[in-house]
């Protein structure tokens, strides 16, 4: 009689342990997708949350784990957060409805030198291969600057709007086509990075004001605010007015609420226009075990399509470059 009283006592406190211990598996996957839904990304949350992908494919572990144990309450909940979750991100692997551009194509690409050291000869022949007509670079150097002029970028993109700088603050501008307007921005927070823009003049389409992007990075907790307030900085978008890119190291990903609220009010991010939002732009690629996450990013008027976007390795940088065809609305 002991033994036969011992053993159902002993399978129910083994049966109360699995169960606590598939609760505790389902719970990041709940909590993090409150946080994702609710735009909580305030404190160190804003890193964790530029790993949402990741999040999204490993939340559909605990769900198999429920549904091969048969626990219908811990199978129901994980599968609302996996479905919230997958919801959110999978949409940036699929190609999106175009508007009926009827311009010239110019072909945009953006690269962080990371204070410099991406290799000059690398963008320089991205740039001849790919036959592109604007590119941003942020954390610009003068010595960068000399670089790539000596290596025949002023040749191939003749018109620039330079900001060299010491460090990772430096930000740099050059096109095929004539520039406007041209200045530099001067962000307030964190390390102040800048942010060179002009006008270009593209034959056949509307004039185009183009930025080369570099908010402040959530390094730490006491950043967090320099990175909200230079988002919210960046220009908007003017459906009704003048066409505009934003294109360089935003230093945040589709999951946070500061750049969709930059895209609410106007833009697309062209990868997630062509299923290409899920390729990492940055690593490290050295061998660290933190995967990629996509935070460079070419922001576009909804009034332009987007043909294709393809990342490409800048050795020496720790980011990818972004190049982006664009086809651009008809003057």
């Amino acid at each position: 009689m002991i033994v036969e009283t011992t053993r159902p006592a002993t399978t129910r406190r083994a049966a109360r342990l699995r169960g606590a211990l598939l609760w505790a598996a389902v719970a990041p996957g709940c909590a993090w997708a409150a946080v994702r839904l609710g735009g909580l990304d305030r404190g160190p949350l804003v890193q964790l949350l530029a790993f949402t992908p990741y999040a999204a494919a490993g939340s559909l572990l605990p769900l198999l784990l429920a549904l091969a144990l048969r626990r219908r309450g811990p199978a129901v909940v994980a599968a609302l957060a996996s479905a919230a979750l997958v919801a959110v991100v999978a949409p940036r692997a699929l190609p999106s409805g175009q508007p009926p551009a009827a311009g010239p194509t110019v072909r945009l690409l953006t690269a962080n030198l990371l204070a410099g050291a991406g290799d000059a000869g690398a963008l320089v022949d991205l740039v001849r291969r790919h036959r592109v007509d604007v590119l941003a670079v942020q954390e610009f150097t003068p010595a960068a600057e000399v670089e790539l002029q000596r290596l025949g970028l002023d040749g191939l993109l003749p018109h620039r709007q330079l900001s060299p700088s010491i460090g990772t603050v430096g930000s740099g501008l050059y096109a095929r086509f004539p520039i406007s307007a041209g200045g530099v921005r001067h962000n307030r927070g964190g390390w102040g990075f800048d942010q060179a823009h002009g006008t270009v003049a593209v034959p056949g389409a509307p004039a185009i004001r183009v930025e080369s992007a570099h908010p402040s990075a959530p390094y730490a907790v006491d950043q967090v605010g320099h990175w909200r307030t230079d988002l919210a900085a960046q220009p908007p978008a003017t459906p009704g007015g003048p066409l505009g890119i934003l294109a360089g190291d935003f230093n945040a990903t589709l999951d946070h609420g500061p750049l969709r609220a930059l895209l609410d009010t106007g833009y697309v991010d062209a990868a997630d226009q062509v299923g290409a939002g899920l390729v990492g732009t940055w690593g490290p690629y050295d061998g660290d075990w933190i995967p990629p996450v996509t935070i460079d990013h070419v922001l576009v008027d909804r009034r332009i399509a987007v043909r294709s976007v393809a990342v490409h390795r800048v050795p020496g940088s720790d980011h990818r470059a972004v190049l982006a065809e664009l086809r651009l609305p008809a003057g």
